[in-house]
């Protein structure tokens, strides 16, 4: 199975990448989609697109991919369902737990593991499908190593084109913190896209160094091939129709092996972010971050000159009206500017708002290779028509015989003509059929016009439906039965990488700046043994397989595992610990929380009343984790990396974020939010961490929300009073 898979945020989107040659599409339902701003599909609208899909043998997914709360999961469940009647071919979840819930209540739905998940590698896929998926999505950083693990267990779609997060998936709540908008509910507001300056390293660390440049993985399509992926993803369901045919068309050529020169012309001019990166399955490349252009770059044409008073950009190109372009200096944007006339060195340009002779040219808009909404795909069918005197009027395709409604008449004066059926058949109704007649028409038959073309538009329609017809389960829903919050021990939990407090805690969880320096760890066991009842070791959502090695290694010397994902849960299993899930599960539902009996973090995204409700511990106070990076920000210099456990990172409006640096197999990054939290609830315990905090024992001690305030001058109470949206 080789499957170029397409997004769509609209209907005219859909039918176009099914008409270019996807051989399926993924979209939105209009509730409970990760990308809210899309379109995204009503009920009508959706079995529309799933029949046009059917039609062509392509198939649809549909993307239910937002975290949900327990006041939302009857109506997720009728809406899932819904979904399913339609016939969608699969159904996307970000939720492993809800996953399992969904399989295990209705088992013929076909379920695949969002990205959000951040399935990276074979202990996650394995649990995902003992949860009843029947494909994972990989985050997108997941090494080509682990790839071909993991196709080898379970059915794997990866992503090959389009719009790179900086944020390890499903770990971001940078949008969700400093704007209340959660990328884990759909409505992610991209602050990563924004200007940052990275304050305490050498170098040019300004512009936008959060901002990844869009992932183009080409004709390395190949190596993927050869790992055994099945699906091949293309990003973009907020990308506009050009951008979305272009991209199918490039890999269709790349997987049919035809030359895709042109095409990849073409969807540079479409949509360009950074001049493509091939991506963390191949490591980190000169092009993965897109610190100097942020947006749109396109493609190089040409070199600026002055002539005679005007802008000429020097090219092999001719240029039309409509076009636009981007000026680049040194790599980034100067201004923009617009055709104006063609010439014989190349063409002249509008605007000159700080150019320069020798500055790049790059097309953004290129009016000649727009989508022309007008194209249309169709289908051959073959119709055998009969029409004789007495009886109703009868159509035979495929083996397949369709009746009229009403008897021909004898004719009273001219009869039915053979130029008369087929001028009606050629009228397809907006069918994608190419028909192709064979007509058997007696003489002296005669059929009113309104009932030949009511027999055509019958016979269309169930011809289309034949080709389209599915049969699912008739699933009926019931109403949850919720279950029951399972009670712990009331505990104080505190986690960093340094410790100055004097008190004795319940468990300290270790989050090492080295995973794999054993003189770091007796360190701590070493505090631990005076201060904490229990130790945890920090276990990171991503684990590839050199990671999870050193991770095992250092594991023996602690009491319990706190993991932040399926990959750290399936580590737990296999060395028999105890684990405490960790708020990058992100806890927002009883089905989730009733998977495990023992301690576990809830969401940082839900209010006091969802946190209470649940019964789960909450972090409390101290530092905010808003990003894991799995990348180097600083380009991988290490030979004049300064190498320091924190840096700063500034933005436009002068607030600060901390940026933590660890290492496992490779150096990770974690982005901390520019105010600390500070609330004093604990309802089932409470979670402090102290990451980035000197103030330790001061926190502890603090019992109402003024003296915290004090301690914590820069702070923020989250979501503890109002949940994300």
């Amino acid at each position: 199975m080789r499957e170029i898979l397409a997004p769509a945020g609209e209907k005219q989107t859909a039918i176009a990448a099914i008409n270019q040659g996807a051989d399926a599409i993924y979209l939105g339902y209009s509730s409970y989609s990760a990308r809210a701003s899309a379109v995204n599909f009503g009920e009508e609208e959706l079995a529309e697109v799933i029949s046009y899909a059917h039609f062509f043998g392509a198939k649809v997914y549909v993307a239910m991919n937002t975290l949900v709360k327990d006041s939302e999961l009857d109506d997720f469940l009728q809406t899932l369902l819904k979904v399913y009647a339609l016939k969608a071919d699969a159904i996307i979840l970000q939720d492993p737990f809800l996953g399992k819930y969904v399989h295990e209540r209705y088992p013929d739905i076909c379920l695949h593991l969002s990205t959000q998940a951040g399935v990276n590698n074979v202990g996650g896929a394995k649990l995902a499908k003992e949860f009843g998926f029947s494909r994972v999505i990989l985050a997108r950083e997941t090494p080509l190593a682990e790839i071909r693990e993991v196709a080898k267990l379970i059915e794997t779609e990866v992503f090959v084109q389009g719009a790179l997060c900086t944020c390890y998936s499903g770990q971001c709540y940078l949008s969700g913190f400093v704007g209340d908008n959660s990328g884990n509910r759909g409505r992610c507001k991209q602050p990563c896209r924004k200007r940052y300056t990275y304050l305490d390293q050498e170098g040019d660390y300004r512009g936008y160094p959060l901002s990844l440049a869009d992932l183009s993985v080409g004709e390395d399509i190949q190596k993927l091939i050869e790992a055994g992926v099945s699906s091949f993803k293309i990003e973009g369901r907020m990308r506009r129709t050009e951008y979305v045919v272009a991209a199918v068309r490039y890999y269709r050529d790349l997987l049919d092996q035809r030359d895709a020169t042109a095409d990849l012309k073409a969807l540079k001019r479409a949509y360009n972010r950074g001049n493509y990166t091939k991506g963390l399955a191949f490591g980190q490349d000169q092009n993965f971050i897109s610190d100097k252009i942020q947006g749109h770059i396109g493609e190089q044409i040409g070199v600026l000159a002055f002539r005679k008073g005007k802008w000429l950009c020097k090219s092999s190109e001719r240029g039309e009206v409509g076009d636009c372009y981007k000026i680049v200096r040194s790599g980034r944007e100067v201004s923009g500017g617009v055709f104006a006339e063609n010439c014989k060195e190349g063409f002249y340009l509008s605007g000159s708002k700080g150019w320069m002779e020798g500055d790049l040219v790059y097309i953004t808009t290129d009016v000649s290779d727009s989508f022309d909404p007008s194209q249309k795909r169709t289908k051959p069918v073959q119709v055998a028509l009969s029409f004789e005197v007495g009886k109703p009027p009868k159509a035979i395709s495929s083996g397949m015989q369709i009746e009229g409604d009403f008897s021909l008449l004898p004719a009273r004066n001219r009869g039915l003509t053979e130029e008369e059926v087929e001028a009606s058949f050629r009228r397809t109704d907006g069918y994608p059929f190419d028909v192709f007649l064979k007509i058997d028409l007696n003489e002296g038959c005669f059929l009113p016009k309104s009932e030949l073309n009511a027999f055509r538009r019958k016979v269309f329609s169930v011809l289309y439906e034949r080709e389209t017809k599915r049969e699912t389960t008739p699933y009926v829903f019931e109403p949850l039965c919720l279950p029951k919050r399972t009670e712990t021990e009331k505990i104080v939990a505190v986690m960093g990488s340094e410790f100055n407090f004097q008190s004795k805690v319940d468990l300290l969880i270790f989050k090492p700046y080295d995973y794999a320096d054993g003189a770091e760890r007796d360190r701590f066991l070493k505090f631990a043994r005076r201060h904490a009842r229990r130790t945890a070791l920090y276990v990171p959502g991503f684990l590839n397989g050199a990671d999870r090695e050193i991770v095992k290694t250092a594991a023996s010397s602690f009491d319990l595992l706190y993991v932040e994902g399926l990959e750290g849960l399936a580590l737990a299993n296999e060395l028999s610990m105890e684990c405490i899930p960790g708020t990058g599960f992100n806890l927002t539902n009883s089905l989730q929380c009733a998977y495990f009996s023992g301690q576990k973090i809830l969401s940082k995204e839900l209010d006091w009343r969802e946190q209470r409700a649940l019964g789960g511990m909450t972090l409390t106070a101290g530092s905010l984790k808003v990003m894991d990076l799995l990348y180097c920000p600083f380009r991988k210099n290490c030979a004049s990396c300064n190498q320091k456990h924190f840096y700063r990172l500034k933005d436009e409006e002068g607030r600060v974020f901390q940026v933590r640096r660890y290492r496992l197999s490779s150096c990770r990054f974690e982005l901390f939010n520019c105010a600390d939290l500070a609330t004093v609830q604990d309802f089932a315990g409470a979670l402090y961490d102290f990451t980035t905090i000197r103030e330790q024992q001061a926190i502890l001690d603090c019992r109402d929300l003024p003296s915290l305030k004090k301690i914590l001058p820069s702070h923020t109470a989250g979501h503890f009073t109002h949940s994300v949206f």
